[in-house]
């Protein structure tokens, strides 16, 4: 991600522009498409040889190119949910002002290398803080989740067109909202689409996933709603759906573990339909969980909480969690732990295998780093920050295998690689994979930064300020050497390829910026004013505010920075 001796600036694809660009860059910015038909007949070779220029792009620096929103226009309250839609042609954002904004690809502009204007804000009508939103595929029609426990799905239809008048239109609940589903009795965490423009799942804090298909409809209460696909006796905060493997997908919260399900072994509630008290071991099959070896220094028994999830749209089997995170191609998954780091896992390792774990997070003595083949590098007296000098801590590091969830016979699968450096504490992070490959691991941090991993050397490879207290949501566009990062601030920063020295990326601080990080999590760990107890305050406020619209609002401001 880091090339300091390079000048080189890529020209924006989103604009025209005067610069030209070297040989290898020129075909991925749109050469003609004759010549490149000439020399790769295949349409596969073609996908492949765009793939490998763009993970060359992606190996360069990055830095800020824009900011979407100020204080006079865009969001007025932290913004926790971003997606790409549309092939990467319309950015979705939401948040804690309920309201959606769509951002669209400007090339009538030149204010910056990759101008987004919002062209329309859809007012949800939620009371609460927005999750997530997602477009659904091959449609107009927008799902959002929220802290109300709701569901909507808006049809924007002209909202994700171009303004006759070149301004924002904005649009009434009453004007796009077609649907609201009450299923859900705790707070609506996630949406994971699927490649239709009908059926998408939700994971809330009532422990349960929900398969909603729009086809159909029905009155939510009374028992009348679907069963759901998974229902376990925990607070769930994460889900992720494998776009090889569509009938697998990852759930998370809170529990030391994260579970695999296979939806083609998923049966029904039978014993709660009848009204009888369900044995949660009958209720679906799960078919893997992922785990980590031991917790982490300080952190007490209970406490666990996997804040994401991300499935590689590469691999298929990779799986990452800090929150839980998946990717395709080798079906790996990356998760999160609260305050500790983030894992990689494969559906495809042997339960219980331990051997392939690495302790991740290398960085170079100098910051100074160089480029090569198949990514970056550092040189070769390169080191591991020991972030986990728990000397004094040794005795709390408690084996995971203790815990009663693991003595039932579903596999356990342990990490692949852990990446740290970063902090997790204060709210919940979104983990994710960048890069054509999933070549490069990334997370938020408590400090405003985000970081970077390489994901096979777990070389620390940038570090780069998104926001000026946390950040939470990291989105890489789905062609484009693009990311777009938000958190606590009212506005989304994009990140993307620079020449020169980058003015955000701190990466020459990471030494004291890992260390401190490493203090700081610690720190909220023994004292308690981690997220568990903010939780349990959330928790509280709620029970204690209902039918307060007042109180409600107040609600939302301790929300902003706890998701």
């Amino acid at each position: 991600m880091m090339d300091t001796e390079s000048e080189y600036r890529s020209p924006s694809p989103l604009r025209n522009n005067s610069e030209e660009p070297s040989g290898a860059r020129r075909g991925f910015l749109g050469s003609s498409t004759a010549c490149l038909v000439g020399d790769f007949p295949s349409s596969a070779r073609i996908l492949g040889w765009k793939r490998h220029q763009l993970s060359n792009v992606w190996a360069r620096n990055l830095d800020r190119v824009n900011v979407l929103g100020n204080h006079r226009h865009g969001h007025t309250g932290c913004v926790n949910a971003l997606s790409w839609a549309q092939d990467g042609e319309l950015l979705i954002s939401s948040g804690d002002d309920q309201d959606i904004r769509v951002w669209r690809i400007d090339p009538s502009t030149d204010s910056s290398e990759y101008p987004l204007s919002c062209q329309s804000v859809i007012h949800t009508g939620h009371t609460h803080n927005v999750f997530n939103a997602q477009m659904l595929p091959h449609s107009t029609q927008i799902a959002t989740v929220s802290g109300d426990k709701q569901v909507r799905v808006f049809d924007v239809g002209e909202a994700v067109g171009r303004s006759p008048t070149g301004s924002e239109m904005t649009y009434t609940t009453n004007e796009a909202c077609k649907r609201v589903l009450r299923c859900h009795t705790g707070r609506t965490k996630r949406i994971v689409t699927e490649d239709s423009p009908d059926l998408f799942l939700t994971v809330a804090e009532d422990g349960t996933v929900r398969q909603h298909d729009l086809r159909t409809s029905h009155v939510c209460g009374g028992h009348r709603c679907p069963p759901p696909l998974v229902k376990l006796p925990h607070d769930l905060s994460t889900i992720a759906l494998s776009p090889l493997t569509p009938y697998q997908f990852v759930v998370g919260g809170e529990s030391p573990f994260a579970h695999l399900y296979d939806r083609r072994h998923i049966g029904r509630y039978l014993w709660e339909e009848w009204g009888m008290s369900p044995a949660t071991a009958d209720a679906t099959t799960c078919v893997r969980k992922f785990s980590r070896h031991s917790r982490a220094p300080g952190e007490p028994k209970g406490g666990e909480h996997i804040t994401g999830a991300r499935m590689s749209t590469w691999n298929g089997h990779e799986v990452r969690c800090a929150e839980c995170c998946l990717s395709p191609a080798n079906q790996w998954l990356i998760p999160a732990f609260n305050s500790d780091a983030v894992y990689l896992y494969s559906t495809k390792d042997e339960p219980g295998n331990s051997e392939r774990f690495k302790k991740l997070s290398v960085l170079a003595p100098n910051v100074k780093l160089r480029k090569r083949a198949g990514g970056l590098g550092v040189g070769t007296e390169s080191t591991v920050i020991n972030i986990d000098d728990d000397s004094g801590d040794r005795d709390e590091r408690e084996d995971l295998t203790i815990d009663a969830e693991e003595q039932d016979s579903v596999p356990v699968i342990y990490p692949r690689a852990r990446f740290a450096g970063h902090c997790n504490v204060r709210t919940i992070k979104d983990v994710n994979f960048l890069g054509p490959y999933d070549e490069y691991v990334t997370s938020g941090s408590d400090d405003g930064n985000f970081f970077l991993w390489n994901k096979i050397s777990g070389e620390l490879v940038d570090i780069l300020e998104g926001d000026g207290s946390v950040v939470n949501v990291i989105e890489g566009h789905p062609t484009l050497p693009l990311a777009a990062v938000s958190g606590i601030d009212t506005t989304v920063k994009l990140f993307a390829p620079s020449r020169g020295r980058p003015e955000f990326s701190r990466l020459e601080q990471a030494t004291t910026i890992v260390k401190n990080n490493a203090h700081t999590s610690r720190r909220g760990l023994r004292s308690g004013d981690g997220m568990a107890i903010a939780h349990l305050l959330l928790r509280y406020r709620a029970l204690t505010s209902l039918g307060s619209h007042e109180e409600e609002e107040d609600d939302d401001a301790v929300q902003c920075v706890n998701q």
